[in-house]
Order: C-alpha cells, then structure tokens, then sequence
C-alpha cells in the first residue's frame, strides 16, 4: 500500500470488500452477489495501483477511468445487496461512504489530469 491517499483509500476499501465477501458467503451462503461485487470492489484499487506505472498520461487517465467505471459498479452491487437485506442500514451507509470518496476522487484526478 503506496502512494497517496487515493492507493491507501482504494487499497484499503478493497480490503473492506473482502470482508464483506467473506461475511456474505460465510453467514448467507451467497455466492453470486459476493462475487460480483469482489470482483469490482477490488478492481478499483488494482486499476488506481497500475496507473502509477502508466506509460503516459492519456494511459494514466486511461486506467483511473476504469477505475472510476468499477467504482460506480460496485455502487450498484452495494444497493442491491442492501435493498435485498444482506447489508443492513450501518454496514451499508459505511461502506458506501468509503465508496462515494472513491468516486468523488477519482473524478476529481481525471477532470484534473484532463486539464493539464
């Protein structure tokens, strides 16, 4: 975990999607949703850990745009796993605010990467 805050914050929030994958297939059994919402919960941090080697800026912008897609994903899954009662109300309004932070970040580099 290197870098600034948005490395510490993705890798950090991927950390808290592992857990909540382990809790869902754990306690619930679920495994379809648990998945899905890993799989791109994850993504974030791997895509903004890449960008750091990127080969030039527009691959830098690149790599953060598709960091920022899995973001909003990972938004979706979040929703859905909480109106379906696999999140309750804490849980999620926690983790969707780490998630939110992600976003607005995310888009705060891009729009100023763009710009420069």
């Amino acid at each position: 975990m290197e870098g600034g805050p948005i490395h510490r914050k993705s890798y950090n929030f991927a950390v808290r999607i592992i857990r909540l994958g382990r809790h869902l297939q754990e306690n619930y059994r679920e495994f379809i949703l648990s998945k899905q919402v890993l799989r791109s919960g994850t993504a974030i941090g791997a895509l903004v850990s890449e960008s750091k080697y990127a080969q030039s800026r527009a691959d830098f912008v690149h790599k953060l745009q598709i960091a920022l897609k899995e973001a909003n994903e990972t938004h979706y899954w979040l929703r859905l796993l909480h109106d379906t009662d696999y999140l309750d109300k804490k849980s999620f309004e926690s983790i969707e605010r780490d998630n939110l932070e992600l976003i607005r970040l995310l888009t705060s580099i891009i729009n100023i990467s763009k710009k420069e």
